[in-house]
This record gives C-alpha cells, sequence and structure tokens, in this order.
C-alpha cells in the first residue's frame, strides 16, 4: 500500500485541473448546499451535528481533544467515506477541500491515499475559491443587454441566438426562476445567492473577452436570488436593446405558457403583489383566475409590470440604451431584429 503525501496547490492550478479530475468537497452537507464548486462532490468528513460537537469540543478543549473526538465520531464511517472517494476518482486522482484547507481536508487527503488515491489539497478551501469567483465576477467584459417588458419572449430570443454561435448566459436559468411574481411557477427550488454566483462564474470565465456576452435584462433580485453587486453595476452600465412590443402580441404566449399552471399557485402570485397591483385590481385578476379568463388576468398583471419596467429602464441603466420595435412575436424574426440593432453598439 502506498502512502501520498500531501500536495497542496493554488487556486488557479487546483480549478485548472477541475476541468479535468473530480472535485471532493468534504465540509458539511449544509455547508455544501450554501454553495460549492459546481459539478463537486459532497463526501463530508462530518455531518451538520458531527460538526457543532467537534466545533464546540475545539474551541473549549484545544486541538488535540476535537481531533480525538472527531475520530471516536467519524471512524465507524471511515470506509464508506473511502468508497465514495474510490467511485469517483478519476486516474486514481481527486480534488479535496473543506473550508480553510485545514483539517478536514488533510484527514480526507490521507484517507484517501490509503486507497492509493492521488490527492491535491487547495490551499485556503472554499474561501479561496470564494475570492477567486467574486474576482471574476469583477472581472469586465463585453455585454449586450436584451431588454423588454414581459412576456416579449426574451429568454426564447436569447436561446435563438446562441443557436447562432453568440455567447449568452441565461442568468434566469442559473437562478430557477423567471423573474416576476410568477417566475417560481414551474421551476426547480432556488439556489442560495451564493451558489448563483458560483453558477455565474463558471459561465462568465468561459467566455472570449474578444466578443459580446449577450444577458437578459434582470432586477438586481431574481426571485429570492441577489446578484453580486458588482456584476449588476456592469449589467446597468452596458449597452441595452429594449424591445418593444404590444400587449396584444404579448398575451398568447403569456396564456399559453401560464394557464397551464393549478389556479391556486395562480392565485398566490397575484397576492405576493397584490399591494403593488391595487387592491380592486388584485381581486379582479383573482377573480378571472377563477372563472378561467386567463387573458384578463394576465393583462391586468402586465399594466403593473409594463409600468415598473419602463421606470427600471430609465433608473437602473446608464450604458447605450436603444429602442427596437416590432410588430411580431416570432422569435427567429425577432432575434435577427435584435441583431441587426447591436450592430449600433459600440464598445
Amino acid at each position: 500500500m502506498a502512502f501520498h503525501s500531501l500536495n497542496k496547490i493554488d487556486i488557479e492550478e487546483f480549478m485548472a485541473l477541475a476541468a479535468t479530475f473530480p472535485v471532493a468537497d468534504v465540509r458539511s452537507p449544509s455547508e455544501f448546499r450554501a454553495g460549492h464548486i459546481p459539478g463537486a462532490f459532497n463526501i463530508p468528513l462530518f455531518d451538520d451535528e458531527e460538526r457543532v460537537i467537534v466545533g464546540t469540543k475545539y474551541k473549549k478543549e484545544g486541538r488535540a481533544n476535537a481531533i480525538l473526538k472527531g475520530m471516536e465520531l467519524t471512524g465507524p464511517a471511515m470506509h464508506a467515506k473511502l468508497r465514495a472517494a474510490l467511485k469517483i476518482a478519476k486516474e486514481n486522482r481527486i480534488l479535496v477541500h473543506c473550508w480553510r484547507g485545514g483539517m478536514r481536508s488533510e484527514a480526507m487527503a490521507w484517507l484517501f491515499s490509503l486507497g492509493d488515491i492521488n490527492t491535491e489539497v487547495l490551499e485556503g478551501g472554499y474561501k479561496s475559491y470564494r475570492h477567486h469567483v467574486l474576482s471574476g465576477l469583477a472581472e469586465k467584459k463585453k455585454v449586450i443587454v436584451l431588454g423588454g417588458m414581459t412576456g416579449s419572449s426574451k429568454t426564447h430570443i436569447l436561446n435563438h441566438i446562441k443557436n447562432l454561435h453568440h455567447q449568452v448566459i441565461d442568468l434566469e436559468g442559473l437562478a430557477n426562476h423567471k423573474g416576476s411574481a410568477f417566475g417560481a411557477l414551474g421551476q426547480l427550488p432556488q439556489p442560495s445567492s451564493e451558489h448563483f454566483s458560483n453558477l455565474l462564474h463558471h459561465q462568465w470565465k468561459k467566455t472570449d473577452k474578444m466578443n459580446p456576452v449577450w444577458l437578459e435584462d434582470e432586477s438586481r433580485n431574481i426571485g429570492t436570488v441577489f446578484m453580486q453587486n458588482i456584476f449588476f453595476e456592469h449589467i446597468r452600465l452596458s449597452p441595452t436593446i429594449v424591445l418593444s412590443m404590444s400587449v396584444e402580441k404579448r398575451l398568447p404566449r403569456l396564456v399559453g405558457e401560464y394557464s397551464t399552471y393549478p389556479k391556486d399557485q395562480l392565485r398566490e402570485s397575484v397576492l405576493r403583489i397584490s399591494k403593488r397591483l391595487g387592491g380592486d385590481n388584485a381581486r379582479d385578476a383573482i377573480a378571472a383566475i377563477e372563472t378561467g379568463d386567463f387573458a384578463k388576468a394576465i393583462e391586468i398583471t402586465l399594466k403593473y409590470y409594463d409600468k415598473t419596467y419602463m421606470y427600471s429602464i430609465s433608473k437602473n441603466h446608464s450604458g447605450q440604451l436603444i429602442y427596437l420595435e416590432t410588430d411580431t412575436d416570432d422569435v427567429e424574426t425577432n432575434a435577427g431584429k435584435v441583431l441587426e440593432a447591436s450592430r449600433q453598439i459600440t464598445f
């Protein structure tokens, strides 16, 4: 059996290797859920309860007693942790990190070495990775923002533009939310704001600086997810194409999308914005939902969202604004118009 010396590497080398080799995040499950390196596997040294016990022991009685308690708690499960590592290892190699690159990652690296797995430990741990993410999101790149009122099919247009080999990042897709009071319908649970920034950075770092990155216009918060201030400011200062489409053109697509959801979910969504809609409008929208008149309910809510969006454009965007009228809801046609309008942009 071969024993491998501990090899600590910095974040740049770690992330370069992570493109090829699996990452074992050995923090507790709750730490992992709060945010992790995209694609990482959670093989925790301690579960959440054990982490609290060992941490308390460390503060009160010191390192040695904490280690002894940790060994007592985890000893019976060590075989399962090694088995999990052997299952994911590639070419007998794994990258390992904990919170600061200390005892937990060192202990697990030692355990994995017993299975003849070569390990590299991230110097500074997940804390170092988070600094790497925030620094990366602060990097300035060419950005074109696609704006427009609710129901303008902005996401569909950007998907079409992506299929034409332009760089596109789907912020709402990363956030599992479509941005409005109805945005959570049909979506997976949202990530934490911390993990959203990890996911965003994972895509942002892959984009080419020489060519623009297309983003959809968003508020700083997408549902419960909040963008980092520095990235949101980048969006705010970037050139924005504002697609203008009549309510009549937007309604059919919105009705087709939202009428499929249970009425109680639609009603709850209206109630979330009832104060902003106004009592009479909220009651009318709910009554329309109950009778199946989804077009009327959506039209009522659109008046609020349209007014709010136009105010947001004037308040939140300091970059070049290009207003683009369209008389169709055809995605391919509007994608062509948007790309044509983007030729006016200078960086």
